[in-house]
């Protein structure tokens, strides 16, 4: 739903559309994104992939575009299928003879239209609502490839509960791209900080580097301050 087109439909002003999209977010009704809202969903069920890509756009730009800075050349890179990972294809093109491999259909795409160096594919059976390829065709592909680094999106991140996603396939694949690769990168908005979801990746300590956005509290950079877990933490980009 966006505002203008709400306003032309039901005759009222933008203004108007705007003070009842907040009166309904109050509700628990909807949530407000860029331009509008989307429906409200519950915790316990994670949104489709189109929907996720609505929400906090500027704060997944800026962690993609932080992240590819720890992308070097001659990288093999493992992406997980994830509307914050996909941000890493657009800041990649000063990178030479970087490799791909991904299960996400967005990711794929994106990268065929964009992206100058190799695609790797991940096939196997579709998760049509996630747009990404999941099951044993898929593991079997990943586990006869290695990588240097592996980027993964969180549904939450935990002290107690660690690294989850919504979907036990979706998490299993995460962690079949934690296990080939040297290094473990998740990248999740301030959204994620403090939430468990449904299924289990791996434990903060599995990883290297945790890389969120401006919004991210000091209580959580003083936590991992005492790990060896490196936080970044993407810098607002000024217009």
């Amino acid at each position: 739903m966006h505002v203008p087109v709400l306003a032309e439909e039901l005759n009222v002003s933008p203004e108007t559309i705007r003070r009842d999209l907040d009166r309904l977010e109050k509700a628990g009704k909807l949530k407000k994104v860029y331009g509008g809202a989307i429906l409200a969903t519950s915790d316990s069920g994670e949104p489709p992939f189109d929907q996720k890509q609505m929400i906090n756009e500027k704060e997944k730009r800026a962690i993609g575009r932080l992240a590819a800075l720890l992308v070097e050349d001659n990288d093999i890179l493992m992406l997980g299928n994830g509307t914050t990972v996909i941000e890493i294809i657009r800041y990649l093109n000063d990178k030479n003879n970087v490799t791909i491999i991904t299960h996400s259909a967005p990711v794929m795409q994106l990268a065929m239209e964009i992206f100058k160096g190799r695609i790797i594919f991940i096939g196997g059976e579709v998760d049509v609502r996630q747009k990404s390829t999941i099951g044993p065709l898929s593991e079997l592909m990943l586990r006869n490839m290695k990588a240097s680094k592996a980027f993964i999106s969180a549904g939450g991140v935990s002290t107690v509960d660690g690294i989850t996603d919504y979907d036990l396939n979706q998490a299993h694949m995460s962690r079949i791209l934690k296990e080939r690769a040297e290094q473990v990168i998740v990248l999740a908005d301030h959204t994620k900080f403090g939430k468990t979801t449904f299924a289990h990746i791996c434990h903060l300590e599995d990883i290297s580097i945790l890389i969120s956005d401006w919004h991210c509290s000091d209580e959580w950079e003083k936590m991992l301050a005492h790990t060896e877990i490196q936080l970044l933490c993407a810098e607002e980009e000024k217009v």
